[in-house]
């Protein structure tokens, strides 16, 4: 079996889906990007969160944050929601696998802090919990979602900011949401750095 004309295809989709993002989603991650600079300059922190897929870019962008992205810089306070198993699986036992995110939200988050919410369906209901407790707390959404935004998207207030990848394929929407983290760690770093050129 020759596999080579559909890695091409893959390629060329995720191309072709990146150019179109690249000029409907700029002025929505740009605002993002700020928001998150605002934050973190008011002393905030940001909280990640997301299932499968969307866990590991809730960790990828927390370890920018905390690490480095590209250049050095002092510490960001990110926190990843999806890494403490004894966390995850105590609240999934005796709550509900929905409450896994929105027990950490409402232990960790205060005013102020930014909730990136990540989901490529827009319809995870333990990221919605989670969303609605970063509302409880005043804290502002940022969410990654697809596939037209689902529940999500219908349940984002007007200072919340939405990053929906224009596209159904699951595989497609998580390679755009990459790319959109790395753009804000960018903008993040840029904002607090000075413009890298």
């Amino acid at each position: 079996m020759d596999h080579i004309p559909k890695i091409r295809q893959h390629f060329a989709d995720s191309a072709k889906l990146k150019r179109d993002c690249a000029d409907a989603l700029a002025p929505a991650i740009a605002r993002a990007a700020t928001a998150l600079t605002e934050c973190l300059l008011e002393d905030g922190k940001i909280l990640a969160c997301g299932n499968g897929g969307s866990a590991s870019d809730a960790q990828h962008f927390a370890a920018e944050m905390v690490g480095r992205f590209e250049r050095e810089r002092p510490e960001l306070p990110a926190i990843s929601l999806v890494t403490d198993t004894s966390i995850l699986s105590a609240v999934a036992n005796d709550y509900s696998f929905e409450q896994v995110f929105a027990k950490q939200v409402r232990a960790l988050g205060i005013a102020g802090d930014v909730l990136l919410a990540l989901s490529t369906s827009g319809n995870s209901a333990n990221v919605i919990a989670a969303i609605e407790s970063a509302h409880d707390r005043d804290m502002r959404v940022i969410a990654l979602t697809g596939k037209g935004g689902g529940r999500i998207g219908e349940l984002l207030r007007d200072r919340d900011i939405h990053l929906c990848v224009p596209h159904d394929r699951t595989a497609r929407i998580q390679e755009v949401h990459l790319l959109m983290i790395h753009c804000l760690c960018d903008a993040v770093d840029n904002a607090l750095l000075g413009i890298d050129e």
